[in-house]
This record gives structure tokens, C-alpha cells and sequence, in this order.
């Protein structure tokens, strides 16, 4: 309980907050600009509020902030009202200050003209922004709201509902501008998906390794002193025999992984190895969270 308390604490201490809404709002800004700079000026609209603010902006000249505050401050309140859950101050503040940043971004000049060039670092930059923002606790507002208020009323998992608002804006570009544009909305649409995982969980290259063996203990020592890593005995047993074996788990580096491989075979020829990419590792010898 102890350990939970000070969980708890550390995660709403002032100092937290405080970075917290920094990236939130950090991380509107770089979002906002990669709209300004690469997705507006070349009719990518790549899904969410801030592709329908493409579109009519394109259309009749409106606004893109003026839209996505349209959009973002009634959803946020409808959402308030039918999701039956404490919406954060953060989610509020979100769907506010996108906008804002994208109406005080929006004298930039296109760095491109180039729609791929555009799709592609558009698509980095606003996965950027929305991974700093998630990193952050934060949200953006917009068709968020609407994917969950959606996935309560139809049991449609909370995917699907994103992916199916996200999709009918880029078929509406489609429509409206021409079916090659939402292509390299699409493009854009995979390229904010994948960098805001690697913001979310980092380049990691690391690898946990499996180990079967006869030589457990030897294995062991080899790991835990040679290589300089933890090392953890899982209990097993034989699919075929039944007998009871130890497994050993341990997390390496990609650089110590051949280390590894030549280290286990010196000391049993006959072991077993599986090797799994490893997502995120925090901890002593990795990465910090």
C-alpha cells in the first residue's frame, strides 16, 4: 500500500504536472505546425478533426482552426455528458489550444509542394506532437470523443471506431479533391501511426532471450558476471517428457545479442534460444521512463 501511496504521489506531484502540461501544450505546437507547414497547403487530410478543417478550408475558405474549434469544444462537451466519466482538465485545455496553435502557426509557408514529401513529414510531424501529448497524459480533443462515445452505444471496439471516423474523412478528400490525395492521406495516416509509437516507446533494439538449457546454473553465472546482465529462472517443464526444467529470461541489447548467442554455445552446444524483439525495457542497465 505503501508503495502505491507513493506511486500515486509521484504521478500527480506539482513538478509532474507542471511537465505534463508543457508537452501538452509542446507538443499542439509541433502538431500544429506540421499541419500549417506540409498536410493544409497540399489538401492532405489524413483523418480526424483537423482533416475535415482540410477540406472545408479548401472548399470554401474557412478557417482551419475556426473548424476544429467547431468540432473540438462541442464534442468535448458531448462527450462530457454521454461518456459518464471525469474528463481532465487536459482534454479540455486540448481541445482549446490546437487550435490556437494552428490559427498562430498558420502564416507559415509550405516547406513542399511535393504531396508525398508532404505526406511523409507531415505524418511525422503530427505523430510527433500527438506522442508528446500522449506521453504527456494529455489529449487533443476531436473525433477521440467521438470514437468512444461511438464504441459505448455500438460495442464496437474503440480501434475500429477511430479507424472507421478516420477513413470516412479520407474517403471524403477523396471525393472532394481527387482519390490520389487520399492515398497520400493514407500514407500519412501510417507514417503519425508508427512515430507515435517510437515517441511512445522509444528505439528500442532490445532483445529477451529464452533460454533452454542442461547447464542452468553455469548458464547463469555466464550471464549474470560475463555478460553484466540480470538474468531470471522461470519454472518449465518438458512438453514431451514432463520433467521439470529451469528457463532463463534476460534482456540485452542488440549490439550484446551476438555476445549472447557465442556465450550460451561455449557453454552448452544443445541449448535452446528464442529471441523476441522487446517493445519498451525500463529499468537498471536500459532506459529510464
Amino acid at each position: 500500500m505503501a508503495r502505491k501511496r507513493r506511486t500515486a504521489i509521484q504521478l500527480n506531484s506539482p513538478q509532474r504536472k507542471v511537465m505534463e502540461y508543457g508537452m501538452l501544450l509542446f507538443g499542439s505546437l509541433v502538431l500544429a505546425t506540421s499541419f500549417n507547414l506540409f498536410l493544409n497547403p497540399n489538401q492532405i487530410a489524413s483523418g480526424g478533426v483537423s482533416g475535415v478543417s482540410t477540406i472545408l478550408h479548401n472548399l470554401f475558405g474557412f478557417s482551419p482552426a475556426v473548424v476544429q474549434w467547431a468540432f473540438n469544444i462541442p464534442l468535448f462537451l458531448l462527450g462530457l455528458k454521454l461518456l459518464d466519466r471525469q474528463y481532465s482538465l487536459k482534454a479540455a485545455i486540448g481541445s482549446i489550444v490546437l487550435p490556437l496553435c494552428v490559427m498562430l502557426t498558420s502564416h507559415l509557408q509550405p516547406l513542399t509542394t511535393n504531396p508525398l514529401l508532404a505526406s511523409i513529414y507531415g505524418g511525422i510531424g503530427v505523430g510527433l506532437g500527438i506522442g508528446i501529448v500522449f506521453r504527456g497524459r494529455g489529449s487533443t480533443g476531436g473525433f477521440a470523443i467521438a470514437s468512444q462515445i461511438l464504441h459505448k452505444f455500438t460495442g464496437i471496439s474503440l480501434g475500429v471506431c477511430v479507424a472507421v471516423f478516420d477513413g470516412l474523412v479520407i474517403l471524403l478528400a477523396g471525393i472532394v479533391f481527387d482519390p490520389e490525395k487520399a492515398l497520400y492521406a493514407l500514407i500519412a495516416l501510417f507514417v503519425t501511426s508508427k512515430t507515435i509509437d517510437i515517441v511512445q516507446m522509444g528505439w528500442n533494439t532490445s532483445k529477451v532471450a529464452y533460454i533452454i538449457s542442461n547447464e542452468t546454473d553455469l548458464l547463469r553465472e555466464t550471464i549474470l558476471y560475463d555478460l553484466d546482465r540480470g538474468v531470471t529462472l522461470l519454472d518449465g517443464s518438458g512438453g514431451y517428457t514432463g520433467d521439470a526444467r529451469k528457463v532463463l529470461m534476460a534482456v540485452v541489447s542488440q549490439s550484446e545479442v551476438s555476445k549472447l548467442k557465442i556465450m550460451v554455445r561455449s557453454v552448452d552446444p544443445d541449448a535452446f534460444i528464442i529471441l523476441c524483439p522487446a517493445n519498451e525495457v525500463l529499468g537498471e542497465g536500459f532506459r529510464v521512463g
